[in-house]
């Protein structure tokens, strides 16, 4: 029997990869947003390649904004790309 690979989409590319590939941005139940590299803090997640790119595209369609169903400041995007880059 074969593990099934979790799938999720990148909100940049909009491709579909496995999940171990992909970044995770997490929006705590305080409102807050972090990058989530083990994937395993609380909170709605969203998922991005691992390319400043897409998260540069998904920023500028608004679509991190609709997925976490808030408004997003620039400083609080300023702050999710430093930890992007910087791991």
């Amino acid at each position: 029997m074969v593990k099934k690979i979790p799938m999720r989409r990148c909100l940049g590319c909009m491709e579909s990869k496995p999940k171990i590939e992909l970044i995770r941005i997490v929006k705590s139940q305080d409102g807050a947003i972090n990058v989530d590299r083990t994937g395993r803090l609380n909170g709605r997640g969203a998922y991005f390649c691992d390319s400043i790119d897409c998260l540069d595209k998904a920023i500028k369609a608004g679509r991190i904004s609709k997925e976490f169903e808030m408004q997003i400041s620039k400083e609080d995007y300023e702050k999710i790309k430093e930890q992007y880059i910087n791991g």
